[in-house]
């Protein structure tokens, strides 16, 4: 039998009441922390590691001697988060309906087309390394794990997490073409067919 055990309750249990924060407040603060990157290890310690230090029992033990060990912890990462929160409310200030219907546009149009399309882009890029031509694969092709072809080369475009299991390979008559994302574009190893 499953019980659920929420974040209240187990709160409850060590007797550590919940601050109440205005709507929106969390979402905000969680967003300032992550890209201010407030409570990493290197401001507030590594608190699996940390916890497993303290032999008290008690919510005020271990904020004492979380505290004694880690003085300037809280003011450091609330220094970060405040400073991002000023660079929240600038940014909030800058939106108007015009800003949203554009980044919307990208994201639902562009990004969504783009996401979709890369594979071409892949392609393209090879065959102009190579001063071939290239085309996607036709549905026959496809069905045996085939994405396009840079010039004679039968190619099959994968993530770099993908596994390659013999198994897998051994029904692909393609040379594989491994591509990794980043946060502004695609990482291509045209080793294979260079």
């Amino acid at each position: 039998m499953k019980i659920k055990l929420t974040n209240e309750e187990i709160r409850e249990y060590f007797d550590i009441e919940s601050p109440e924060f205005p709507k929106y407040v969390t979402q905000i603060l969680n967003l300032a922390n992550r890209n201010a990157q407030g409570t990493r290890p290197k401001v507030v310690g590594q608190m699996s590691n940390l916890i497993k230090e303290f032999d008290g029992k008690t919510i005020q033990e271990w904020e004492k001697w979380y505290l004694e060990k880690n003085p300037q912890a809280v003011e450091k990462a609330t220094n970060r988060i405040i400073t991002m929160v000023e660079s929240l409310k600038e940014a909030i200030n800058k939106i108007d309906r015009k800003m949203i219907e554009t980044w919307v546009k990208d994201l639902v149009i562009i990004k969504t087309f783009l996401g979709l399309r890369f594979q071409e882009a892949i392609l393209k890029k090879g065959a102009q390394l190579k001063g071939v031509e290239h085309r996607l694969a036709i549905s026959d092709e496809e069905a045996q794990g085939i994405d396009g072809w840079i010039g004679n080369i039968p190619v099959s475009i994968k993530p770099d997490t993908y596994e390659v299991k013999k198994e897998l390979l051994e029904g692909i008559e393609a040379t594989i073409i491994f591509y990794k994302k980043l946060k502004d574009g695609i990482e291509v190893d045209y080793g294979e067919i260079l």
